[in-house]
């Protein structure tokens, strides 16, 4: 009686890491909210086209960087309606909005503000509708020939962005891409230069970029990852096995996402996401029938890396890979999944490790109910992204 009174008493100190887990399944079916990804072609000649990846159906319904999920807007509904429909359909809606939509950004040539005007936006299919679809939208027009700056800027209401600018000579097939200006805030960009060929960023600026992207692809943004670590870190506190056991996750992930990238290998989201909600459900279930590590479960998290690193390769694929600096993009970008991960495990053991793991009950009121709470959550997910609805 003694051990089940304090379970129930230190139980009251961890309610809100249960909570967490236990909504999880609520929101699975809920759409992280994007950055738009803007790219600004400036052409000799003295013409301009830009292409706007965004989810249109964000931007029908006014769902934006305030929303972690789209559950969490009022418009939530209108939003699952619109992303089932066929392109053609999606299409008509977005028609009216466009003009409202092109009015809103702001491109300004040394000095002079652009009209815009749209001219042709490419939506995809729904196709498999647990994934959300990023649409086109082309914008083109003239400006002046010796044109020497350009700044852009794009409303917080339609979300965070990044925008980058490529000087085109047709002549000599010659181009040259600015770097990516993040931009989360209701601000114009820093202005681009067009007198100049834009020059490589140093190779520790472009790190430094993808690092922050892996790491947040992880914390706040990695649900399905910030699970599996997690369920990597209840069965053993120890951290000589975890610390291998993340290794060899973080070794696997980087071997698909560097084939990915490069596209050796190719499956569908309809075959990757539900198999990375079954791994994560199987590590929660292996923790309750376990009592103790074993070295299989070594060979278990590289095969689960490997399916991991297709999920990682969706990112990379949406934002691009510099052709100057691929191979340090792509080992910045793991080394910040690393981080990421390794602030994951540092968080739970800050909230449950250290106080609790050497309590005779830790197993029976611990690593049970969490690893429960972990299965059953990648069990839903997994049902969750087979069923279209």
């Amino acid at each position: 009686m003694g051990i089940l009174r304090q379970i129930f008493v230190h139980w009251f100190a961890l309610s809100p890491i249960l909570g967490a887990l236990l909504i999880f399944p609520a929101i699975s079916a809920a759409d992280m909210v994007k950055p738009a990804l803007i790219e600004i072609s400036v052409i000799s000649g003295g013409h301009y086209k830009i292409e706007i990846r965004a989810s249109i159906e964000a931007l029908l319904t006014g769902i934006n960087a305030r929303y972690r999920d789209t559950r969490e807007s009022p418009n939530a509904q209108a939003y699952d309606d619109l992303r089932v429909l066929q392109a053609p359909e999606l299409e008509r809606h977005f028609i009216a909005f466009q003009d409202e939509f092109a009015n809103a950004l702001r491109l300004t040539i040394d000095g002079k503000v652009t009209p815009l005007h749209v001219q042709a936006v490419e939506i995809p299919e729904p196709g498999y509708t647990k994934v959300p679809r990023n649409s086109v939208i082309r914008l083109a027009g003239s400006l002046p020939t010796h044109a020497e700056s350009l700044q852009w800027y794009y409303p917080s209401r339609f979300g965070d962005h990044a925008v980058r600018v490529r000087q085109v000579d047709e002549q000599r097939e010659q181009w040259h891409w600015s770097q990516w200006q993040w931009i989360k805030t209701d601000v114009a960009s820093e202005p681009f230069s067009l007198a100049e060929i834009f020059t490589q960023r140093p190779w520790y600026q472009t790190s430094a970029n993808y690092i922050d992207s892996g790491f947040r692809h992880i914390l706040p943004y990695g649900r399905d990852h910030i699970l599996f670590i997690l369920g990597i870190f209840l069965l053993s506190v120890r951290l000589r096995p975890l610390l291998w056991q993340v290794t060899m996750f973080t070794v696997a992930h980087s071997i698909t996402l560097a084939l990915a990238i490069n596209g050796i290998i190719e499956l569908p989201a309809r075959v990757v996401e539900p198999l990375i909600a079954l791994s994560i459900a199987y590590i929660g279930i292996e923790n309750i029938l376990s009592k103790r590590l074993h070295n299989s479960r070594l060979a278990l998290v590289f095969g689960f890396g490997l399916l991991h690193g297709l999920g990682f390769a969706g990112v990379l694929s949406e934002f691009g890979m510099p052709d100057d600096a691929f191979a340090t993009a792509l080992i910045s970008f793991n080394v910040g999944v690393e981080l990421g991960q390794l602030a994951v495990i540092a968080i739970a053991y800050a909230a449950i490790g250290f106080w609790f793991n050497k309590k005779t009950w830790y197993r029976a009121g611990i690593v049970v109910p969490l690893s429960a709470a972990i299965g059953l959550t990648g069990l839903y997910w997994t049902y969750d992204r087979i069923v279209i609805v």
